[in-house]
């Protein structure tokens, strides 16, 4: 089951947030960070199959404050004018969007652990949501700029997921995030580019994103479920 809830920012900014529920009592919370693309029907399946896995995942829609209900396409018209919007928002700002979509989910029944997952510029929040925020797990798909923060330190385990061919985050990046953070597994797939986790992109790779899609569902288990006990 889905719907579109409210959330409340500490700076009272009032954004929508997907959230898929799972049958059942919930594993524990998951946030799920969009693209530069907004929740878009790719990020809410991405959120319904985190539900199915038994998870209450919720997607901020990180784009309400610059443009509400944005879904753009994968086309390079979508690509730019996502990318000015996220040129357009004050890190601090998302920062406190991406807080409350934490809070929620820790304020929900039987929710103890809360872990965030996001793909490219999500994936960079994701990272900052680790340095900052104090969730319990995080996973980042290729995340974007992630260089701009790399000597920040943890707060809790992440993993990291980059493709081999990608474009956009050059190899000396890859080399840069495993070099100063020993203890986290960085996981390169070959013959993976830029939104390999994307089935509705040219670069959707099927291999590379069922395995990254196993390893992440492996450190939420451990971080978020096992932990528990």
């Amino acid at each position: 089951m889905s719907q579109t809830i409210q959330l409340k920012t500490t700076d009272g900014h009032t954004l929508d947030a997907y959230l898929a529920q799972p049958t059942g009592k919930p594993k524990a919370g998951i946030v799920v960070l969009q693209e530069i693309f907004g929740v878009n029907p790719h990020i809410r399946s991405v959120a319904d199959g985190f539900a199915k896995d038994g998870y209450l995942a919720l997607a901020p829609a990180l784009f309400d404050r610059a443009r509400r209900r944005v879904e753009y396409n994968y086309d390079a018209a979508g690509m730019q004018e996502g990318y000015a919007i996220t040129k357009s928002l004050p890190l601090e700002d998302t920062l406190a969007d991406l807080q409350a979509a934490i809070t929620y989910l820790r304020q929900q029944p039987g929710i103890k652990k809360v872990g965030v997952v996001g793909y490219c510029w999500g994936g960079k929040l994701a990272w900052l949501s680790n340095t900052r925020l104090r969730p319990d797990a995080t996973v980042s798909y290729y995340p974007g700029g992630i260089q701009e923060f790399i000597t920040e330190k943890s707060t809790c385990p992440a993993i990291f997921h980059f493709g081999l061919e990608d474009t956009h985050i050059t190899q000396d990046v890859i080399e840069q995030v495993r070099h100063e953070y020993p203890g986290f597994p960085v996981y390169v797939y070959e013959g993976a580019s830029h939104g390999f986790n994307c089935d509705a992109r040219d670069s959707y790779n099927e291999e590379a994103a069922t395995l990254a899609r196993q390893r992440t569902l492996a450190h939420f288990e451990e971080h978020l479920v096992a932990a528990q006990h």
